[in-house]
């Protein structure tokens, strides 16, 4: 049996010329991604999936209203949607609560820490990640694009590709341009990242 592999695009045109079957088709293809995304952050199944709700009816209704512009990064788009209903949700909480690489459990790279860290590694992971975000934003956009899809988004290289239209080897190329250019600023600005 063939399975065809639709589109973001054929979906999202699907749905506009009146198939409502495609937005769920959309919805389901991205679930699990923007869920495990939320959950990274919240550290909570079930806020994670009221969240993820959150996140599709909004994006429905930014369609509805014609306000998408479709540029082939569909997932991209509802990740940042994803991730502002977070930030939201934790300025509901009223809490001091920084939602940031270190306090989702994962280091810069994306590997999961096991033991709770000592304050003082706490303050140092937190002055890491945060001096690499704003070497990452100082990054050619293209180049940006590629670090945030892979580290930030967890896409693959692939899935990468597909988002921005480039093939995997220039994705992988950017990639490599970027951290080029990181390790050289870090060099220039005499930066001791832990």
């Amino acid at each position: 049996m063939i399975t065809q592999i639709v589109s973001d695009k054929e979906l999202l045109n699907q749905y506009l010329e009146g198939d409502k079957s495609a937005i769920s088709t959309l919805i389901n293809k991205h679930n699990r991604r923007v869920r495990d995304y939320l959950y990274t952050m919240v550290k909570d199944r079930d806020i994670a999936d009221d969240i993820a709700q959150e996140t599709f009816i909004k994006a429905i209704k930014v369609i509805d209203e014609g306000r998408y512009t479709d540029n082939g990064k569909f997932l991209s788009w509802v990740l940042r949607i994803a991730h502002n209903r977070a930030l939201d949700y934790f300025r509901s909480q009223k809490t001091n609560t920084k939602v940031n690489e270190s306090s989702t459990g994962y280091n810069v790279l994306g590997t999961i820490k096991y033991a709770d860290k000592s304050v003082e590694e706490s303050i140092i992971s937190e002055q890491t990640a945060a001096e690499i975000r704003s070497l990452v934003e100082l990054l050619p956009e293209e180049q940006k694009e590629v670090v945030m899809l892979r580290y930030y988004s967890d896409l693959s290289f692939k899935e990468i590709a597909e988002q921005t239209g480039v093939s995997i080897n220039t994705a992988l190329g950017r990639m490599r341009y970027a951290l080029i250019n990181m390790r050289r600023m870090i060099k220039e600005k005499n930066l001791a990242l832990c």
